[in-house]
């Protein structure tokens, strides 16, 4: 069995389960050096070097709703302004949870649960694997990536950066957009999307500026970024 499992694959129990092997029998073969212990019930075959998408994969067992978003997506989906020295992944799920040490030692990540569309999004709108990637590892469409990085700018996003990265993302394919868009019920995500796409004249910007108006809201939402950057977003007139 063990012979047969991919290289880089985080063995979990369940895995093992599956090949028959039990969970003491696991804890016995990692005694024996069979097994490299990663964490609390997941293994990793002797001289293994984790594999990303195998360990995200093994991650989705566990996380309901994981995917990769944001900033990540779009460079994945190769939308990148700023290549960092050292890629910081960005996960969202559907629910508050603490990614394990054997994955973050290994992949430096960032997860959130920020709720950014109402329950009558379904579950796989805005996600799809990377073409000739895993099936079992979901990415947030550019789509869905440009709103998920409007939600972090004054969190662990700068204005500009986003700036650039939405302008990379021109070709975003309107109905998938507007099927996100009826469903989202963030205001900042919202006016950051109708104030992006009317200085940059996107193709959206009338789409993001009927949103905009439909949730409403003050004359302005003001609020300073962890950052020190001012937004200032006027509802649309």
């Amino acid at each position: 069995m063990l012979a047969e499992i991919p290289r880089g694959t985080p063995l979990s129990i369940p895995l093992l389960r599956a090949g028959g092997l039990g969970a003491k029998q696991a804890a016995r073969l990692a005694e024996s050096g069979w097994l490299q212990r990663l964490g609390r019930g997941t293994y990793l075959l002797p001289g293994d070097q984790l594999d990303r998408d195998a360990a995200l994969a093994t991650l989705t067992e566990s996380v309901p709703g994981l995917h990769v978003g944001g900033r990540t997506a779009l460079a994945w989906r190769g939308v990148r302004h700023n290549l960092a020295f050292t890629e910081r992944l960005s996960l969202w799920g559907d629910k508050p949870a603490r990614l394990p040490e054997w994955f973050t030692a290994a992949f430096p990540s960032h997860y959130q649960a920020t709720r950014l569309f109402d329950d009558g999004l379904a579950a796989a709108s805005g996600l799809a694997p990377l073409p000739g990637g895993r099936l079992d590892v979901m990415v947030s469409t550019p789509e869905r990536a440009v709103l998920e990085l409007l939600s972090d700018i004054g969190k662990s996003q700068g204005l500009e950066e986003a700036r650039h990265l939405v302008e990379g993302a021109r070709a975003l394919r309107m109905h998938v957009l507007e099927e996100l868009l009826a469903h989202l019920t963030r205001i900042k995500v919202v006016r950051l999307a109708h104030a992006l796409a009317d200085e940059l004249d996107l193709p959206w910007k009338d789409l993001a500026c009927m949103h905009s108006e439909r949730l409403g809201g003050g004359r302005r939402w003001v609020s300073t970024t962890r950052t020190g950057e001012r937004l200032n977003l006027k509802r649309p007139a």
